[in-house]
């Protein structure tokens, strides 16, 4: 267990969900569990209930993955945890397939519109449509040939790990086949009515384009999806859709606007336990990222690619899908340090980047 997990408040323990049931956390807001065929085997989606018009039924934020075993608890979830209510619009945080997969089935199956940022809409039907599964297209993602490409120019040029990546060109499109033709726009500062409740929109970047997360003033309460978890790093990569990206950086300045809300928020994240100690867990994330930025510059003393400080930064044995991550989140800590002003970027012959602290004047 992470150590500083012990410095949250978690007031259902070790309390989860079962399959196709809901745990209520607070007035009107129910906790569901999904599964993923990952090493981070879950993903907590949220019921809200809700009314529009006349009928009354439920929001439901995020969606899990399209497999079957996924369809098939909702399928529990629909006869379980609804109450014989309809699921009125589908809420979903971002772009990434963990929390849109199912987003058009859930609305094709119960009629119900979706509602999301534009910026996570958009990339998610551009990485969902056909012409991107092709192995050839660049700008896919964490996989593919644009992705061998991205990750050998940092560093990686082990043939066979870049073979790996460019077999799983449609890693994407396999667990989010589609998207519905038309949504709702989110935007930040927005308040969605819910139930008869507001909630505000707050719009994170960093982790996915234009993350949604949803704040409840009356509740107490926050959706923080994947912006702030309780017990792991939120992932910040750069990807070959965005090379020169310096998303850590976006990352910890969205971090203030959840800093403006109340330490005792009850903090509903999209894996592990919901929590309480927003403030506390924000200052570890800060703690934490500074710690890997200070041992990256101390390791670039001599040039270094982000490949050679994987070992830096991550302790543990990497799978491919791991390690697809760990190459853009490598990135994205040498990105911080070089648009900063704190390392300079050398192009080898080799065609390889890699970066090398400046030694101040």
């Amino acid at each position: 267990m992470n150590p500083l997990e012990n410095e949250l408040d978690y007031p259902w323990g070790d309390t989860l969900p079962g399959p196709g049931r809901a745990l209520e956390v607070a007035a009107d807001v129910r906790w569901i569990r999904m599964p993923l065929p990952f090493a981070l085997d879950h993903i907590n989606l949220w019921l809200l209930r809700d009314r529009i018009g006349d009928r009354e039924g439920w929001t439901v934020v995020d969606c899990g993955i399209d497999r079957t075993e996924v369809r098939d608890c909702w399928e529990a979830v629909f006869e379980q945890a609804l109450d014989g209510l309809p699921v009125l619009r589908v809420l979903v945080t971002h772009m990434h397939p963990d929390h849109v997969g199912l987003a058009h089935w859930l609305c094709a199956r119960w009629q119900a519109p979706l509602w999301m940022s534009m910026t996570d809409y958009a990339v998610a039907r551009l990485w969902a449509g056909s012409s991107v599964a092709d192995s050839s297209v660049e700008g896919s993602g964490p996989s593919g040939e644009g992705a061998a490409r991205h990750f050998a120019r940092h560093g990686l040029v082990d043939p066979q790990a870049l073979d790996m990546i460019r077999a799983r060109h449609d890693y994407y499109t396999r667990l989010v086949p589609d998207m519905p033709p038309r949504f709702h726009r989110l935007m930040h500062g927005q308040e969605v009515s819910i139930g008869g409740r507001g909630w505000q929109v707050i719009v994170g970047h960093g982790h996915a384009p234009e993350h949604v997360s949803l704040w409840c003033p009356d509740l107490g309460t926050l959706i923080s999806g994947d912006m702030v978890l309780p017990r792991i790093s939120t992932n910040v990569s750069v990807f070959d859709l965005e090379p020169e990206s310096d998303p850590l950086r976006l990352y910890l300045d969205s971090l203030v606007a959840y800093e403006r809300l109340p330490e005792d928020a009850l903090v509903l994240p999209s894996h592990g336990r919901p929590f309480r100690g927003l403030h506390r867990r924000i200052a570890q994330q800060r703690t934490h990222h500074a710690e890997r930025l200070a041992e990256v510059l101390a390791a670039c003393e001599q040039p270094g690619s982000a490949y050679d400080l994987l070992p830096v930064l991550f302790h543990r044995k990497l799978d491919m899908h791991q390690l697809s991550f760990a190459m853009g989140e490598a990135i994205a800590h040498l990105h911080a340090l070089y648009f900063q002003g704190s390392l300079r970027r050398i192009l080898g012959e080799d065609g390889v980047y890699r970066f090398q602290s400046i030694r101040p004047q």
